[in-house]
């Protein structure tokens, strides 16, 4: 099956010099949801302005549900939705008049029962006549999703779309990401709280100074890039890591009181059993222990660290060379 975003060989250099994004390659599937996460400044919206056909790109392609962006520009943009991080909209027109007009912007006949739906999806039938400059930031935010979405657009672009709002809106608003899941549209989601990253997204791209660092399933990420730990709280604090067990990747916790020993998931020895055995054999008793995962937002860290890291590496060879 086709997918329903293919961006090839995507480059973007503004006119003072200034790339944005560097040869992305880029392949979504219908019907899943995408996170793409990186740093501010990474070339998330760059990119998401580029698929948009917003911005112009200086080389490259985009196709959009089956349509090239630069050269089938009105179908490709009929498919997206875009829900974009600042809020510009009509203040003085109600919410059902700007939404309504909305979705004739894409040449769409009137549909109020469509229409009705999305309001009351989103917790706005009841501000339906209101004026968007009466509404609250958060209901501003609902109403931004609910123009997204006016057309049926078969692709969803979420840039940002829980920044400074209230809890209770970005519960609806993942309530609702899931049931347009279901109906079969796709959804792209930036995001700086990569906790919902890791609940929400199927797949997930890193994005750094405008490369794509990797493209991996979220659960593959986890399993591949994570760390566990097995900590061991000590009835008896310790001063230091004693030097029978200083080879091993120990952490020592302030107060004394808590070994951490650090192991990789993907191994196929962890060292536990090592580990333990030379804790026997050194008379260190523990009464308790426990492990804990890498977080998705550590694994993402030190993704972005490490790609900074290899750039600056071969910046140096070239110098040198």
């Amino acid at each position: 099956m086709e997918p329903i975003i293919s961006v090839k060989g995507l480059n973007k250099t503004y006119a003072g010099g200034f790339t944005a994004l560097k040869n992305i390659d880029l392949e979504i599937q219908r019907g899943e949801i995408f996170a793409l996460l990186g740093p501010n400044g990474a070339g998330k919206t760059t990119l998401i302005s580029i698929i948009c056909g917003i911005v112009n790109p200086s080389g490259g392609t985009v196709r959009a549900g089956g349509f090239d962006i630069q050269r089938d520009y009105r179908r490709a943009r009929g498919e997206i939705g875009l829900v974009p991080q600042e809020l510009a909209t009509d203040s003085f027109e109600s919410v059902w008049t700007t939404v309504n007009f909305s979705r004739g912007l894409f040449g769409k006949a009137p549909n109020p029962a469509y229409i009705e739906k999305i309001l009351r999806q989103l917790s706005l039938w009841e501000k339906k006549d209101s004026r968007i400059m009466a509404l609250s930031g958060g209901m501003k935010r609902r109403v931004m999703i609910a123009k997204a979405l006016s057309h049926e657009p078969s692709i969803l672009f979420l840039d940002e779309p829980t920044a400074g709002v209230d809890v209770e809106l970005r519960q609806d608003m993942w309530k609702m990401v899931h049931s347009l899941r279901e109906s079969g549209v796709t959804i792209i989601l930036t995001t700086h709280y990569i906790e919902e990253a890791e609940q929400m997204a199927d797949r997930i791209g890193v994005i750094n100074r405008g490369e794509l660092v990797l493209v991996e399933e979220k659960n593959t990420l986890m399993q591949k890039m994570g760390e566990k730990e097995l900590s061991l709280h000590l009835p008896e604090p310790l001063q230091a890591v004693p030097e029978s067990l200083a080879d091993l990747p120990l952490t020592l916790s302030a107060n004394g009181s808590q070994l951490v020993y650090r192991f990789d998931i993907k191994s196929s020895d962890t060292g536990i059993a090592e580990f333990l055995r030379r804790l026997n054999e050194a008379n260190i008793e523990f009464r308790d222990l426990h492990t804990r995962e890498s977080s998705l937002e550590e694994i993402f860290v030190g993704l972005v660290r490490g790609a900074r890291k290899e750039k600056e590496e071969q910046l140096t060879k070239e110098a040198q060379g």
